[in-house]
């Protein structure tokens, strides 16, 4: 999106393809996103829009074989991270950038202490020593939270949000520019959910650290973004802010996300509005839009090419040749 200022991280044109048994699976498809230092971008989608692939892509992380970034680039604080060493990408990775992971029992060392754990992600990404970096994984845990005589328990002995914190803990612990979540609170009960997304936004004053949120949850995106980037099928569809992104939905499929979202002054008994159809095999999408098959609004030209990013309004972006422009909701 332009921007007068260089941004943070920069994606342009990000294409990343698996070869499967069944075929060529098309995750990404000419992905162009940035964020500004010190902001916080939600990514919206659905499972297997290309979110996670897209953050395991910004850090170099797509296994190959079977997967493989096949086209654009993806610049951070300005340097190209596809055209760096691995030396330089591993120094980039969890110093420059960490990534808190969506399920904390799976990404924690079961027969490690939490405090070892913070103290290896500082040993490995810091110039720090000795005695100092015991003393900043024990800051860690205050910061988050946990109190420092929990630091020698195991991951098995805490609940399902303190893991989450100690997560947050170590993906900070080296005071990184860029924090990628990554459905930071699927795994956890509506109240810790608030909890954890209260910790990761105010932590990230504290820090000054931009954030990546990849989430399938509007509510959340709302809670805790400035922008959001709608994702569908590998592309982004629509990008604006979080305000005139929930005012004025543009994008069919982002409007059908709305609708799919119970109101409180519904009433009992009626129907959610659900998008018909399902996404698209990705080993074999539409020839246009990857959206026009499940459209109520999809003409022939939709049907024959895909339209691009188009500036609505000011900051307001919208991969659709027929936008919706009424705003509200459809009922």
């Amino acid at each position: 999106m332009p921007d007068t200022h260089t941004p943070l991280l920069d994606i342009q044109g990000l294409e990343i393809r698996f070869n499967t048994d069944s075929g060529i699976v098309h995750a990404v498809n000419g992905l162009n996103l940035s964020l500004q230092k010190g902001k916080s971008l939600g990514l919206v989608g659905e499972t297997g829009a290309g979110k996670t692939t897209t953050a395991l892509a910004v850090l170099q992380l797509i296994q190959s074989p079977p997967g493989q970034i096949t086209g654009g680039k993806i610049f951070f604080e300005g340097r190209d991270i596809m055209g760096m060493t691995e030396s330089e990408k591993r120094r980039v990775r969890g110093n420059r950038i960490a990534m808190i992971f969506q399920d904390p029992m799976t990404s924690l060392n079961p027969i490690m202490t939490v405090e070892e754990q913070i103290m290896e992600m500082i040993s490995l990404h810091s110039d720090m020593s000795g005695e100092r970096v015991r003393e900043r994984a024990l800051e860690m845990l205050k910061l988050v939270g946990i109190r420092p005589e929990r630091a020698k328990e195991y991951p098995h002995q805490f609940s399902g949000g303190m893991r989450q914190r100690v997560g947050i803990a170590i993906a900070l612990a080296c005071r990184p520019s860029l924090l990628i979540a990554d459905e930071p609170t699927t795994a956890l009960d509506v109240t810790i959910q608030a909890q954890v997304l209260d910790l990761i936004r105010n932590l990230q004053k504290i820090v000054n650290t931009s954030l990546l949120l990849i989430t399938h949850d509007l509510g959340v995106v709302a809670e805790v973004c400035d922008d959001v980037a709608i994702m569908y099928a590998g592309r982004i569809v629509e990008y604006s802010n979080i305000r005139s992104l929930y005012r004025k939905p543009m994008h069919p499929y982002t409007r059908g996300l709305f609708n799919a979202v119970p109101k409180l002054e519904s009433e009992l008994g009626v129907k959610l509005a659900v998008i018909q159809g399902l996404m698209p095999d990705p080993t074999d999408l539409p020839k246009g839009c990857s959206f026009s098959p499940r459209c109520p609004y999809a003409r022939d030209i939709c049907m024959e090419k895909a339209c691009g990013m188009k500036e609505w309004e000011p900051g307001h972006f919208v991969d659709c040749y027929f936008p919706l422009q009424n705003g509200g909701r459809t009922e």
